[in-house]
Order: structure tokens, then sequence, then C-alpha cells
């Protein structure tokens, strides 16, 4: 059983600085800890330094940003100013991100991804000690660079990571791994190879979820996210490598170019695997199934339900007792 319940900030549908007395309150509703992403919303840190500030006693990650998106110092600058903000509080979550963003929207080669996150979790480390870093690696140099704002703790660095090859570097030279598009189930099958340099690992989950909608109301939003996510190469690769094969029908249309079709291939029983919907109390026990089965920080992350009231979605998706 976990004791970390994590929430995705910020929420859907609310302007970020009306979302303060929202997070004010998670502490005492039991979270433990608020994540964000970066995509084409708010940046990764912004909402975590004002979260830093409204509920201090909340942990803090980035789930994720991406290693291709800010340069090496950049990247070292805005992860140590929030560590120094939120004395370990904070957690740097990184990953490849995807070709559309890094390409399509920030004209950055998508070139070896694996090494260039490899490459920046290692110039993280020892940029984090203070050391002047002169050093040339697989994906780029670093001349001369010294971080003149040493955080008093460094941020634990977390990796994306879906297939072995990643989730194997997650837990060899990162702190652990972000996961996310698995059901509880399939945290069985990538757990292992974080955890196979150290039990001690952290696996943070981003969960997707729907609570408190009528069923055909939730698979809908599910399967359109479904849809939109798993015909991504990366993640179309991680469920064929999990064995998905009731994704087939989906991706076969989804290559003949047939949109609706592909969207309409989507079984139910796959969006009720990897989208956790159904009464809040459902919901909360599906999120705990993911914790038994090796999930270290099961981060909830609500989706389609941006005309919902924030407060009483927090409420409903509270742990409990």
């Amino acid at each position: 059983m976990t004791t970390r319940w994590g929430i995705t900030i910020p929420l859907e549908g609310v302007p970020l600085p009306d979302q303060r007395a929202v997070v004010e309150r998670m502490p005492d509703l039991g979270y433990t800890d608020v994540w964000s992403a970066e995509a084409n919303g708010t940046d990764g840190f912004t909402p975590l330094a004002l979260a830093s500030v409204w509920a201090p006693a909340l942990r803090l990650g980035t789930a994720i940003v991406p290693a291709y998106t800010r340069g090496p110092a950049t990247l070292a600058m805005s992860a140590a100013t929030m560590a120094a903000a939120a004395p370990g509080r904070f957690a740097l979550g990184i990953g490849t991100s995807s070709g559309v963003i890094v390409e399509r929207w920030n004209s950055i080669p998508f070139d070896e991804p694996y090494k260039k996150v490899r490459d920046t979790v290692r110039f993280l480390r020892t940029a984090f000690t203070g050391r002047k870093v002169t050093a040339d690696y697989d994906t780029f140099s670093v001349r001369g660079f010294t971080l003149g704002a040493v955080p008093e703790q460094a941020p634990p660095l977390l990796v994306a990571a879906l297939r072995p090859g990643m989730l194997r570097l997650a837990g060899r030279e990162g702190d652990g791994a972000v996961v996310n598009w698995l059901s509880a189930e399939d945290v069985r099958t990538v757990a292992p190879y974080v955890r196979g340099d150290g039990e001690d690992k952290e696996i943070v989950a981003r969960i997707f979820v729907v609570p408190d909608t009528d069923p055909d109301t939730a698979r809908g939003i599910g399967r359109w996210a479904v849809s939109a996510y798993l015909n991504v190469p990366v993640y179309r690769a991680f469920h064929e490598w999990l064995g998905r094969e009731e994704l087939n029908p989906m991706w076969r249309k989804w290559d003949e170019g047939d949109r609706k079709g592909a969207l309409a291939a989507i079984p139910d029983s796959v969006v009720d695997e990897l989208i956790v919907h159904g009464p809040a109390e459902y919901c909360r026990e599906r999120v705990r199934a993911y914790a038994d089965n090796g999930v270290t920080t099961p981060v909830l992350a609500p989706i389609g339900q941006a005309s919902a009231d924030p407060a009483a979605l927090v409420r409903a998706l509270a742990p409990g007792d």
C-alpha cells in the first residue's frame, strides 16, 4: 500500500492563479504530491513554483519535461531553482517526449532519444554537485559550465520510460521511472526492469481518471484519449511489447487513414484497463491496485472534465481513510 497520493496540476478548466484555494487544501485531504506535465499548455515548472508556496507540505515533481527542449545548462538551472525553493520536496522527471513536441513544435531534431536522456541524466548528476562540467557526451557537449546556485539537496532524477531499455536506464542511472498509459496489471511487467538495480527505485505512474461519470460518457472520453496517444509510434510500440493485441484493429484502421474507424475499433475492455472510471470510491480502489502491483507514487490525471468543479473533483479523488 502506497503512502503517497498525487494529482496532476494545473487542473483543467481553471485559470492557474485561481487554483490556489484548491491546492492549499490538498494536504488536508490526504494528497502528498502534485506533479506537472509539459506539452502545449503550461510549462512544467511554474505551476510547481506556485504550489510550493500555496501548500508547502506537498512534494513536487515534473512528469515530465523533455530532455530536448531546454539546453543542458538551462535545464540544470530550472531544476536547481525548484530544488532550492522546495528543499527535499522536488523531483525532476525527464524523458524523450515525442517527435511531435520536439520536432514539429520546437524545431529540434528528435535524434537518438535513448542516448539523449541518458546523457542528460549524466550531465545533471555532475552539474548538481557544483563542479565545473566540460564533457563530450554522445548527443551534446558542454564546455566549462558551473551551476551557480547549487541546491542544498539535489533533486532525484526520474526517467520517463516505456520499454525495457529505457526502464533499465531509469533504474540503473536514474532514481526511478515515470510511467504512464498502462494498466494496474501492466505494472507487474514493467516494475522488475526498473528495480533490477535496487528495490528502492521509485516508480511514478500517471493514471488517467474519469470519476463519477456514466460509463458511456467515460468510455467516450477514454476512447478519444487512447486514439490520440496510442497511435503515436512510441506508445504503439509499448503496447505491442505488452502484448495488447486487442488494439490491432485500431492500428490497422489508423494506418489506412481511417481515423473514425480507428476510434470505433477500440474495445471497451481496453478503455476499462487503461482509463480509471466509475464512482469515485471505485476509482480510488483501482488506483490502489497500481500501488499494490509496484507503483510507489500514483499520480491521478483527471481528463475530459474541464467543466467540472475542480474543488469537488479533488475532494472526490482524495485517498480517504
